[in-house]
């Protein structure tokens, strides 16, 4: 086989492999600590990752209509996939300054999603707002201890604050995981739409940070932080929105939907692997 005509013949799947090839490698070099140099607040290689990872998204969506070959577009788009799940900024290992500095970052959202709360009670049934209430009682306090522990840790990195993060991420976790079991009683469909995407607004992010703890923390860490966590992400996995988590994710890491919602499945897919 020619290569040169093989390209030519080629173009859509060729460009595929090249983008593939070009996330896998800056992947590695992610990993190895080799960022050749800065780009913005990022560094030459992630900026190299994520470019080639939006163009796989652009390769991978065909526009309707004209569609002469399914089989190759959904082996196109299952390559893309592939390749996304091999870089994503909450996943793969990072030092646990950049976790906390990321974990930092998320306090805006997280501030925002648990004030979201606060005043979600006012919308729902008169008979639905006590017990949406205190569902969610300890979300203020719990955000707020959590952020603090990363502040510090970011100020200065130790394995004390580091476990004080991993308990209390997971306490946060079961809080809201508590909260969804909790709102999914609510009878009436337009308070129980209300609560439920309140509360998992607030899922969302804490989900992220878990995600940060998680990779910085040890084997052992991540095993006990998963007993420590008694209500598990399938007993309410039927009440979450990927869509929203997707929205959520896409608009703090300042990427399309389509590469946030591979981000959420991942997640999802280490956490339940973890024992959460």
């Amino acid at each position: 086989m020619n290569p040169i005509s093989n390209i030519w013949n080629h173009p859509k799947t060729s460009a595929a492999g090249l983008l593939i090839a070009i996330v896998t490698i800056t992947g590695v070099l992610s990993q190895q600590g080799i960022s050749l140099g800065t780009a913005g607040t990022g560094t030459v290689v992630t900026l190299a990752g994520a470019l080639a990872s939006a163009f796989l998204g652009l390769l991978a969506k065909d526009p309707g209509g004209n569609l002469p070959s399914v089989g190759n577009t959904a082996k196109l788009g299952a390559w893309a996939l592939i390749a996304l799940l091999l870089q994503l900024p909450f996943i793969n290992g990072c030092s646990g300054t950049t976790a906390a500095q990321d974990i930092v970052n998320w306090t805006p959202a997280l501030a925002s999603a648990v004030q979201t709360v606060d005043s979600t009670a006012a919308l729902l049934a008169p008979g639905d707002a006590p017990i949406f209430a205190a569902a969610t009682t300890g979300f203020d306090a719990a955000s707020n201890v959590l952020v603090a522990q990363a502040k510090a840790y970011l100020a200065n990195p130790s394995a004390g604050v580091l476990a004080e993060m991993q308990s209390q991420v997971v306490t946060l976790q079961q809080q809201v995981n508590a909260a969804l079991l909790q709102a999914a009683k609510i009878v009436d469909p337009g308070s129980q739409q209300h609560a439920l995407a309140a509360i998992q607004a607030v899922g969302t992010i804490v989900s992220a940070v878990l995600a940060l703890v998680q990779s910085v923390s040890s084997k052992a860490a991540v095993a006990q932080m998963a007993g420590e966590s008694t209500i598990k992400l399938a007993m309410v996995r039927p009440y979450l929105n990927g869509a929203s988590a997707a929205r959520i994710v896409a608009g703090h890491y300042g990427e399309t939907v389509e590469v946030a919602r591979v981000q959420v499945v991942r997640v999802e897919v280490e956490e339940v692997r973890a024992g959460f």
